[in-house]
């Protein structure tokens, strides 16, 4: 009987405190996901496709070496999954048009893998497009006024 108690007890303070659902649980919020999972790798898309013009000529912004097709498709990879983190019932829970956002991330960066697996520099452009606008329209509904503001 005192090995039981023994190993109920070790049980007990093994277990972690903090609330979970499932068999996940997330160490930061909502605005930490965008910030450092979500944001540098939507800006990785974006600083990689179009073309800057400048007086000195036309600069062509697509992946020209297999490294940075790489970095692309490792940033549409986490573009998926971010999606897919923001789906988590501590972000998403009671909103339903949340989901639907978080779901068109999952679909643009599922369409940004095939374009990086293919080498297609108009898809990457065309599809950073999509990912703007899947980004701002998210933006337009959950964030407010102020916030939209410092963000632009």
């Amino acid at each position: 009987m005192t090995v039981l108690v023994l190993c109920l007890s070790w049980f007990l303070a093994a277990c972690d405190q903090k609330e979970t659902t499932g068999l996940y649980s997330s160490e930061i919020n909502t605005q930490q996901t965008m910030n450092w999972v979500l944001d540098p790798h939507a800006d990785l898309i974006w600083d990689s496709s179009g073309f800057v013009v400048t007086a000195q000529g036309v600069q062509n912004l697509a992946p020209s070496t297999d490294e940075e097709w790489d970095a692309v498709r490792n940033a549409a990879a986490s573009i998926v999954e971010a999606g897919n983190l923001l789906i988590m019932p501590h972000h998403a829970q009671g909103r339903d048009a949340w989901i639907g956002h978080s779901r068109g991330l999952q679909f643009t960066g599922m369409e940004l893998l095939k374009a990086a697996e293919n080498r297609d520099a108009q898809a990457l452009f065309d599809l950073g497009g999509q990912l703007y606008i899947n980004c701002q329209s998210c933006h337009n509904q959950y964030l407010s006024l102020a916030a939209q503001e410092r963000l632009n």
